[in-house]
């Protein structure tokens, strides 16, 4: 059994997941930025954590306690264009979904580096390999977090600690549908706005995310370093992959 502490486990992906590794026989760490709204998820404790406050995430951590294994979730997405995105925007998902990810990684780093072992497991997207238009600034946000992950799986191994990054694409929790969108009817890159869809097509269920970071804690080190979750996301991720580097991946998917 592991003791695990997951950030943004009020809804969606989050709370999925502690159902997910609650089921499994683990001890979960649930947090939130309102620990009213962790009531009804199962956990061991439940904890007050705010990813973009430092000292939300120093509290937090030492409360926890011990912990073997971070599920870092938290996170939001924004729709604009980047011409017209507002700077702000951006920024605040840099916040959050980097910058917050890194911050609670640093807070658990150092007892994990203490008992010789643990795992840092980072929800990304197949956006943190891809780019879609008008998602552009979650793209952002999600290949810097990459780059945290990958960065961290070289400095920390070392310690015993291993890292993974989960790639699903659309899944069906909500967070498209409370995303902010900069994109009103004069705006010139409005008709994309219908042409995004097919690329959210069938989503994937947050259960099939939640057993895929279940999944990843239960095997441990010997777990990939990059998980796609989901068909879509494995044949999206091996395409981009075999795609040449001259050109973007999805010019030719588009004609708007």
């Amino acid at each position: 059994m592991a003791r695990i502490l997951i950030t943004g486990a009020s809804r969606g992906i989050g709370r999925g997941t502690a159902v997910a590794l609650v089921g499994r026989g683990h001890e979960v760490i649930a947090t939130a930025r309102d620990v009213a709204a962790l009531d009804d998820v199962p956990a061991a404790l439940r904890l007050s954590l705010d990813v973009t406050s430092q000292a939300s995430v120093d509290a937090a951590i030492a409360r926890a306690g011990h912990v073997d294994v971070l599920v870092s979730n938290a996170g939001a997405t924004v729709r604009a264009p980047l011409e017209t995105v507002p700077l702000e925007a951006v920024q605040q998902l840099i916040e959050l979904n980097t910058l917050g990810a890194l911050r609670v990684a640093q807070a658990v780093l150092p007892g994990m580096r203490a008992q010789g072992s643990g795992q840092l497991i980072f929800l990304s997207s197949i956006q943190g390999r891809l780019v879609l238009p008008l998602i552009g600034a979650y793209a952002v946000s999600k290949w810097a977090l990459e780059a945290v992950a990958e960065t961290l799986a070289v400095e920390v191994g070392h310690f015993g600690v291993s890292v993974h990054v989960l790639q699903p694409g659309a899944v069906a929790s909500g967070g498209a549908e409370r995303a902010q969108v900069y994109l009103d009817d004069a705006n010139p890159y409005r008709p994309l706005l219908e042409k995004i869809g097919v690329f959210r097509a069938a989503p994937i269920t947050v259960e099939e995310v939640a057993d895929a970071v279940a999944e990843t804690v239960d095997q441990g080190a010997k777990a990939a370093f990059r998980i796609p979750v989901g068909e879509s996301a494995k044949s999206l991720l091996a395409a981009r992959k075999a795609a040449p580097e001259d050109a973007p991946f999805l010019t030719a998917s588009l004609d708007w």
